[in-house]
């Protein structure tokens, strides 16, 4: 798999820890934000090849980020693979995961092997 750009957005700072350690392990760059707005500013000014979004946080939640990236962003960037990432029932929050814009579903507690798997499944789209 070749080295990805990977945007970490979370709010928990040992969350965030936990995924850039496991990133970094496998040899891929990272950038961490800890609310919607902080990923919207890095999006911004930087390119990812895929973001690891939480759903619940403050200032600006995940699916309201995953949405304003969809719809406010250039093609390149609007088109980002957004992987979900939640400890609770996805379903309390959407019927569909990808009615709200994100790409994947990752529920914690987060494994290497699934977190393996879905970086390489977004490496290959």
């Amino acid at each position: 798999m070749d080295k990805l750009r990977i945007l970490i957005v979370d709010d928990i700072f040992t969350n965030r820890l936990l995924l850039s350690e496991i990133i970094a392990d496998m040899g891929h760059e990272y950038l961490e934000a800890q609310n919607g707005k902080e990923a919207i500013d890095l999006l911004k000014e930087n390119d990812f090849d895929v973001v690891l979004m939480d759903i619940e946080m403050p200032v600006m939640n995940g699916i309201e980020t995953t949405q304003y990236i969809r719809a406010n962003f250039d093609a390149n960037k609007c088109n980002v693979p957004i992987i979900a990432l939640t400890a609770h029932n996805p379903n309390l929050f959407f019927d569909d995961y990808k009615d709200v814009g994100f790409s994947q579903l990752l529920t914690k507690p987060y494994s290497i092997e699934r977190i393996t798997r879905l970086l390489g499944t977004v490496a290959v789209d």
